[in-house]
């Protein structure tokens, strides 16, 4: 997964100077007397999302600034407390938060015995051998809805977004065969493609919508790639996720290169606003939203 920022470490070393104040080491009230379902710490943002969906809050988590850049929704309030790295959470913080529940992404960040020493723990993964990441997010959401008893929450949920995502369905009707190439630039050389075993591979199934990029594709279902290779991309529209800044983007559009590719001499060429890769049922929907905002109604 994308673990940006250099500039954290300055924050973790802070995250760590403040989880050995004397102030942290007693609770304040109002924290303290939070109940169980609202004492969870989540490690990583899929995990954030399952909660979300749940309507339940994290009392922390991980990497707050990143998520704002790359998930975007669904959105944190400020009294949500950051734990430090995804990867390597101040730990000592975390067990000063007497958490209820730890979730956390299966195989990523701290071991199952770390955490377990803090608080019960919950992994989940965001895509098995099956290359379908969504068809897991459901199980993960339902399986954690039994952990909280919250089962009618997780199935009314679920129930909301297949109604969601059927109505959408006719938004995108009039498109035809056209495909879609979704992308985000990583520098001016390299651009991130969106294909088979992804998140939105699948919303795109289900909304009807065919995607352009038919090449190599990871366990996330992505692929990192020269921006050269787009120049493959022929008769379609291609939508680039704006997760990056635009200094960067600027150099990496303004080359001859660039400026020839049949899509931006077409003018099928968009940015859109971030939307996590690597999210479940919340991210495809907000996904959705971004498609119909950019293409919506339009052949």
């Amino acid at each position: 997964m994308p673990n940006p920022s250099e500039f954290l470490l300055t924050r973790r070393r802070l995250l760590a100077a403040l989880a050995l104040s004397p102030v942290l080491f007693n609770l304040p009230p109002a924290l303290a007397a939070l109940p169980d379902t609202q004492r969870i710490i989540a490690l990583e943002w899929l995990p954030i999302e399952l909660l979300m969906a749940l309507g339940i809050t994290p009392m922390a988590a991980a990497e707050l600034p990143n998520y704002q850049i790359w998930v975007n929704e669904p959105k944190l309030p400020d009294s949500v407390i950051d734990v430090g790295l995804r990867t390597e959470p101040n730990l000592e913080f975390m067990a000063q938060l007497k958490p209820s529940l730890i979730v956390y992404s299966a195989g990523y960040g701290p071991s199952e015995e770390k955490i377990k020493r803090i608080a019960p723990g919950l992994g989940f993964s965001f895509n098995d051998a099956s290359g379908k990441p969504l068809d897991v997010a459901r199980r993960s959401l339902i399986e954690l809805g039994d952990v909280l008893g919250m089962q009618h929450a997780a199935k009314r949920h679920l129930s909301e977004f297949d109604a969601y995502i059927e109505s959408m369905r006719p938004r995108f009707a009039n498109r035809g065969s056209r495909p879609l190439l979704l992308m985000a630039f990583l520098d001016h050389r390299h651009v991130l493609v969106v294909g088979k075993h992804s998140l939105f591979q699948q919303v795109m199934d289900q909304l009807g919508l065919q995607n352009a990029w038919q090449g190599e594709t990871n366990f996330w279902g992505t692929a990192i790639v020269g921006i050269e290779r787009l120049a493959e991309i022929k008769g379609a529209d291609v939508l680039c996720l704006e997760h990056n800044n635009n200094v960067m983007i600027q150099q990496a559009t303004s080359t001859p290169l660039w400026r020839a590719m049949p899509f931006i001499r077409e003018g099928r060429f968009q940015r859109i606003p971030a939307v996590w890769l690597y999210g479940a049922t919340l991210s495809a929907m907000h996904f959705t939203r971004v498609l119909d905002n950019a293409l919506g109604g339009q052949a």
